[in-house]
């Protein structure tokens, strides 16, 4: 009995076609009863998505070209095809709600020649749920219709954990006129012990370099407690009286710079304390950029075409 079936033949692309035997190989021939031809019908999807997963390797896993051949036995011409293939392809990645995402964390990072890479995670998985290529945090232009995207899809924050970028902040603010803002005690501390200098030679500067010391530390509300009064106590002895010093020299400026973000971030400090959900620090996402920075190295030479989709695919294939 002849079984036709529903194909369509690859040169008249006619729909009534039969199985024919087989090739040597053992791949099955159809012979279409309208232009009277044999033919081998391949489905191309299909294989491209078998070799997707030598290009998530070399994406998620940082293998370079030379390992791959070692893994799949494909000549590097392969290779290249497949990945040249897959650089071209956008991932398909659903547009789903967002509301379920409530305790965020922000942060951006510089790559080269100041181009600028921005990513939103969740806090405690330490999930990336978006993230973005040849965006600055330090420009609004950029930053803007990033966040906006994301309320448009339905992201509805408790709390964002950011760095203390003021754009952000403002940015931030501005969408969700309601969120709290965590600023990373580990920047602050990081920021305030950078400005004391590691052996500060001024009693107020030492005094000052141990209350940064501390910041990272605090874990309880009696603890927040004692470091708000440790915080007054330096303020009245030595705060008010460095404001009005008329004296202008570098290490002089950069304990004013200390004192005045320390002063200014207190009030979005310890949200942490009230609600153990919010990330205390952007470690998490710093941790992230870090392992990211490291593949991409092992690919750099993209052409500039391709940078924004190798990104969409980090993102998509590693998000944590």
């Amino acid at each position: 009995m002849i079984l036709w079936l529903k194909k369509h033949c690859a040169y008249c692309l006619g729909n009534i076609v039969k199985r024919n035997g087989f090739y040597t190989n053992g791949k099955q021939r159809w012979f279409c009863r309208t232009c009277k031809r044999s033919f081998s019908w391949s489905n191309i999807h299909g294989k491209h998505q078998k070799e997707q997963i030598w290009f998530q390797r070399w994406i998620a896993e940082g293998y370079s070209v030379r390992q791959l051949v070692q893994q799949s036995g494909h000549s590097r011409a392969k290779l290249y095809r497949i990945i040249n293939y897959w650089l071209n392809v956008k991932p398909a990645i659903a547009k789903t709600r967002m509301d379920k995402y409530q305790y965020l964390i922000f942060d951006g990072s510089y790559l080269h020649q100041q181009v600028g890479l921005v990513a939103v995670m969740t806090g405690g998985s330490n999930t990336i749920i978006s993230g973005k290529y040849a965006v600055k945090e330090t420009t609004e232009q950029q930053l803007s219709p990033f966040f906006q995207s994301l309320k448009d899809l339905g992201l509805k924050p408790f709390s964002f954990t950011v760095d203390g970028n003021p754009l952000v902040i403002k940015v931030l603010n501005r969408l969700w006129p309601e969120i709290i803002i965590q600023r990373c005690l580990v920047h602050i501390q990081r920021q305030g012990l950078m400005w004391c200098r590691s052996y500060p030679k001024t009693s107020y500067a030492r005094k000052l370099r141990n209350i940064f010391l501390k910041v990272t530390n605090i874990r309880t509300s009696s603890e927040r407690d004692q470091f708000l009064e440790i915080i007054n106590q330096w303020e009245t002895h030595y705060g008010q009286y460095l404001v009005t010093r008329p004296e202008r020299g570098r290490v002089f400026s950069d304990i004013k710079r200390a004192r005045s973000m320390l002063i200014k971030a207190l009030p979005d400090m310890f949200h942490y304390l009230d609600n153990p959900n919010i990330p205390f620090s952007t470690n998490g996402i710093e941790g992230y950029f870090s392992r990211l920075k490291s593949h991409y190295r092992q690919h750099r030479g993209l052409a500039n075409l391709k940078l924004n989709n190798y990104f969409n695919w980090y993102f998509f294939l590693r998000p944590k």
